[in-house]
């Protein structure tokens, strides 16, 4: 608990109305949120405007209203409100002052890029944990002590806003967390999510094609990646990549490459022998983990002794097997992404590779072609479905996918919904086969127009494995 002035010290802001010494106990910009003793930010959202809430905040015992605008007409009198240059800015430094800044007493490693930042965290975690410490990790997939997924309400997103993020910082101190290591989305990056939030390293992993319409384009895209670089003591990069070496050629900060030549970073020899997962691109996201622990102190031989006991999180080249039918689900919902795993499959693959696949609605649409281009390259046969298509029209979305080879191909079936998707692709499966769905990975829900539905590509995948076998007997 802080008093509104204490919040308010050093802060650029005028106030006016109400009660200024009143006591603080939260911050959000959810209204619904709001508990007596909370100061409501009223930012204005993309979909959203938080002053048409402001009454409905004060009813459930707001203590003071923040916004950032000042033309704004018909505000409350009896309660402070609080005008800011950037609400966002504001949210993340109260929400880490009312929290106590717990970020300052533990060692924190941000992941960015377009690909891989979920594989890197949680190699980061593991190697962690292998050499004794405590670690969190905070992410797509959820929160993480120990290895150990958290029951939280915290909102299902890459990087949580502040409001979120640092009591869940707190909680993770007061449970003995020694490093926390979390996902950077570009456009948590973008929204100040992680102001405030001390952050010792930072690593980027790649540029590649996704949230580029979300941002206004391309530029705007990397100039929120390469935020990152200007809030961290030090920088782990991808070497291999031409444009995260020019994002970083400014910084003053000392700046550390990773990729497989033997000239850059560490040289880490045999590491493809103890290295037990698949996949160039998990390679180099185990080299970049290798990179933060180097950073950290460690001494690279004790390092890499721990590396063939690195395991996927969940959604990632996920595996199930039944009758030498291999099914592997993974997250990959960008054409690098998707065509780093089917170089994978189809180098491991003595049978046919069997692809299905969509892309999520409301999302860049210029990678829809893109993908369904290289799907039906490295596949024998390919089957187009509904991924997330929100509040898009799937059957477009889908045809946006068919122009990447020209909408007429022998090798293409196009199955609206998932579930038969699935089932089609496992039933057609001959030993050998492998079957590869891509685009949701850990994902429990498909979001539609209607909301969220419980679906699971894993659970699908298994059932249809499971009946296929019981058919083919049968």
């Amino acid at each position: 608990m802080l008093l509104l002035t204490e919040l308010l010290k050093d802060w650029p802001c005028t106030v006016s109305g109400g009660e200024i010494r009143a006591s603080v106990m939260g911050i959000t910009e959810n209204s619904l949120r709001v508990k007596k003793g909370f100061v409501f930010v009223a930012r204005k959202g993309g979909r959203h405007d938080g002053t048409l809430y402001m009454q409905q905040a004060i009813e459930r015992g707001a203590v003071a209203i923040v916004i950032d605008r000042t033309d704004l007409a018909a505000l409350p009198t009896d309660i402070p409100i609080v005008i800011v240059p950037d609400c966002r800015l504001f949210i993340a430094h109260a929400s880490a002052q009312l929290a106590g800044y717990p970020a300052r007493r533990m060692k924190v490693i941000a992941v960015t890029g377009t690909n891989g930042k979920t594989t890197v965290t949680h190699f980061i975690g593991q190697l962690l944990k292998y050499f004794g410490n405590r670690p969190a990790v905070i992410g797509t997939t959820g929160i993480f002590i120990d290895g150990i997924k958290m029951d939280d309400d915290s909102p299902q997103m890459t990087t949580l806003p502040a409001e979120y993020l640092h009591p869940l910082l707190r909680k993770c101190e007061e449970e003995g967390v020694t490093h926390v290591v979390l996902e950077a989305s570009s456009l948590g990056l973008a929204a100040h999510r992680l102001a405030h939030c001390e952050i010792d390293i930072g690593i980027l992993l790649n540029i590649g094609t996704d949230h580029y319409e979300e941002h206004g384009g391309k530029l705007a895209y990397m100039h929120a990646k390469k935020r990152l670089g200007q809030m961290v003591d030090a920088m782990i990069v991808n070497k291999e990549d031409e444009q995260c070496v020019q994002m970083v050629e400014d910084l003053t900060i000392p700046v550390v490459y990773f990729g497989m030549d033997s000239s850059v970073g560490v040289h880490v020899l045999d590491l493809e022998k103890k290295f037990l997962i698949p996949g160039r691109y998990n390679y180099l996201n185990a080299l970049a983990a290798i990179h933060a622990l180097v950073l950290l102190g460690y001494q690279l031989d004790d390092i890499v002794q721990y590396c063939h006991l690195l395991e996927l999180p969940e959604g990632r080249l996920q595996q199930l097997e039944r009758d030498d039918v291999r099914v592997y689900i993974d997250y990959a919902h960008t054409p690098d992404a998707l065509q780093a795993v089917l170089c994978t499959l189809s180098n491991s693959c003595y049978g046919k590779l069997i692809t299905v696949f969509g892309c999520g609605g409301e999302r860049d649409k210029g990678k829809r072609a893109e993908m369904g281009e290289l799907a039906v390259l490295y596949s024998a046969n390919v089957i187009v479905t509904s991924d997330n298509p929100r509040n898009e029209d799937p059957l477009a979305i889908i045809t946006d996918i068919l122009a990447g080879f020209g909408g007429d191909c022998s090798a293409v079936e196009v199955m609206l919904d998932r579930k038969y998707a699935i089932r089609k692709a496992v039933f057609s499966a001959a030993p050998g086969d492998i079957v590869l769905i891509a685009g949701k990975g850990h994902e429990k829900t498909q979001h539609m127009a209607d909301g969220l539905v419980p679906f699971s590509d894993y659970e699908e995948a298994k059932r249809a494995l499971f009946e296929k076998t019981f058919l083919d007997f049968n």
